[in-house]
């Protein structure tokens, strides 16, 4: 099969790319911008449009599908052209439902966690040898790729993305993949450019759960505020419903040791809300038929997914995490992660804000305490931000006045937040960059 990628640079369809033409199929794609790592990654597969940019030449009859990933618009040529010869287009989830109608699909949604156990999943049905394919939205240690699909792995596993399916689709990505077990890590409210009202974004969950198939089966916290009511608004007699809650665990030497069955079990990863993620995890595998104390086994040598929580560096006097945390709720339990695992050292925490929802002043209160148990904390935002996006800029009272800390710093340039770490340090130290950009391109130097 012949496949164009219309926006090959996004993270996941690049991914997609390379996994198709390592297998049967001729890749082509094109994008008006390609960063790294997404250009580093198709150069050395072999595909990596010759030039930036558009062109409807590049449409021809003889392609088999066409992949529309969301940074290509209505106006797209490439897209016009495809439709003018009557091509087959398909958004990234539409064509992995296509191509995984004969799996058992195993979807993992939720405002936070997904990357992660979806990642702890993948770790542990490998560690035991199982086949499956699997889509992720992080490098994975001990994956090549974050995505594979083949013809004959039994098994789906995929992370299942609230937002938007394409330009030309606008539901939400996992209700594409038609899940037979869905898993909601919680909600918690996102994207206010699409869902303008918190009710309208737990209703996008609602209509995952209302797509669960008879026999289908949906894992959630059981003490979950929002999550239960939709659960419980299923016909019992058709879908089964399974819960899963914090398990018991105990911080002890610098480590997270949860107990299974008598014993207690190091892990590798680090914070409460990684200890539910573990929790929803072995759920699953329990479906897939992983044993209690195989799964411990499997998962305490889990390390985490690139960049959620990732320890990059480390010295006598001072570690550095990096993690992909910018929404709320995911500010919140990093900084309590590393507070509760260091509670003596002297914790730096930096929160950069540059989604549509963080820079909205609406959402913006959503913040508030979200940065409490850090010793210095910082809010960058570079200037250029609010005219890349066109919002109105926010002052330095409305950060402090939303995060509910007259403490927090907010800076806008990179040569000050510089100062402001540096200055920060003891020399008995933890720093917390968090942030799904990269601060400006600051590195510690």
């Amino acid at each position: 099969m012949k496949i164009h990628f219309i926006a090959i640079g996004g993270s996941v369809m690049h991914s997609l790319a390379i996994a198709l033409h390592q297998g049967e199929y001729e890749v082509s794609g094109s994008d008006d911008r390609i960063f790294d790592p997404a250009r580093s990654r198709l150069a050395a597969a072999g595909i990596l449009p010759k030039a930036e940019g558009w062109d409807a030449d590049r449409i021809t009859k003889d392609l088999d599908a066409i992949i529309l990933g969301m940074h290509a618009f209505e106006d797209n040529p490439e897209l016009i052209r495809a439709k003018e010869l009557g091509l087959p287009i398909y958004s990234f989830p539409e064509f992995i439902y296509q191509q995984s109608q004969h799996k058992h699909r195993i979807v993992v949604a939720g405002s936070y966690g997904k990357t992660t156990v979806t990642s702890m999943i993948m770790h542990v049905l490998n560690g035991v040898g199982k086949k499956f394919d699997y889509l992720v939205g992080a490098q994975v240690p001990g994956f090549d790729n974050p995505v594979k699909l083949t013809k004959d792995a039994p098994i789906l596993i995929a992370e299942g993305d609230e937002y938007l399916a394409s330009k030309l689709d606008m539901r939400p990505k996992f209700l594409l993949y038609k899940p037979h077990v869905a898993v909601i890590t919680g909600i918690s409210w996102d994207h206010i450019n699409v869902f303008p009202s918190e009710m309208e974004y737990i209703d996008a969950f609602a209509s995952l759960v209302d797509a669960i198939p008879k026999g289908g089966t949906v894992i959630y916290r059981g003490d979950d505020p929002d999550v239960t009511p939709l659960v419980k608004s299923l016909n019992n007699d058709l879908h089964f419903a399974e819960t899963f809650k914090t398990p018991d665990y105990k911080v002890k030497q610098g480590k997270f040791r949860i107990k299974a069955k008598g014993e207690r079990y190091k892990m590798a990863v680090i914070g409460k809300h990684n200890m539910d993620n573990i929790a929803a995890a072995q759920k699953v595998c329990f479906l897939l038929g992983v044993g209690e104390s195989e799964f411990f086994q499997h998962i305490s040598t889990f390390e985490g997914a690139k960049s959620r929580l990732e320890e990059v560096y480390r010295d006598d006097k001072m570690l550095i995490f990096k993690d992909f945390a910018h929404a709320p709720i995911k500010v919140k339990a990093t900084v309590e992660a590393v507070r509760e695992l260091y509670p003596d050292k002297n914790l730096v925490a930096c929160v950069e804000l540059h989604t549509f929802s963080s820079l909205n002043k609406q959402f913006l209160p959503h913040y508030k305490n979200a940065l409490k148990p850090a010793d210095t904390k910082v809010v960058f935002i570079q200037e250029s931000t609010f005219e890349k996006k066109r919002m109105e800029p926010i002052t330095g009272k409305e950060i402090t006045s939303a995060f509910g800390d007259k403490k927090v710093k907010y800076l806008n340039e990179v040569d000050d937040l510089d100062k402001t770490i540096k200055k920060a340090l003891t020399g008995n130290d933890v720093l917390l960059m968090m942030s799904s950009a990269d601060f400006g391109g600051w590195q510690i130097g």
